[in-house]
């Protein structure tokens, strides 16, 4: 077996309107409405499905927790447009921009916190 690519990732949440605000308003990502009144946010092919911790969905992770997921979303745009959108929108950059390794190769990020306190690694890459 080989594994093409993900196709989507829950976060378990305190608040989903508050969620989808932040990742919306800031990150730009769509929201999306599907099936039993769920809420997911989709950017490019990629989705991130949305779970409030006191509804909880099943199957689910074994210690669904808000607060416990740290990604790395790659941007279109440099860093240095990305820290001037988010100075623009009053989001603490926690640290950065730093060079770190992505899946295929160097990139420079910036690192912020959303509503559940969920660390959100902002990065582009160096060689595009």
């Amino acid at each position: 077996m080989h594994i093409r690519n993900i196709d989507h990732l829950v976060l378990t949440v305190e608040d989903v309107q508050q969620t989808v605000k932040f990742y919306h308003d800031v990150l730009g990502m769509e929201i999306i409405h599907f099936e039993h009144n769920r809420t997911a946010l989709k950017f490019g092919p990629q989705k991130i499905n949305i779970h409030q911790v006191d509804k909880v969905i099943t199957p689910n992770a074994g210690m669904a927790t808000p607060g416990s997921a740290d990604l790395c979303l790659i941007t279109v745009e440099p860093i240095d447009e990305v820290i001037l959108h988010l100075q623009q929108k009053h989001i603490n950059i926690e640290l950065g921009p730093v060079e770190r390794t992505g899946a295929l190769g160097k990139i420079i990020s910036i690192y912020v916190r959303d509503p559940d306190n969920n660390l959100i690694e902002l990065a582009h890459y160096t060689n595009t």
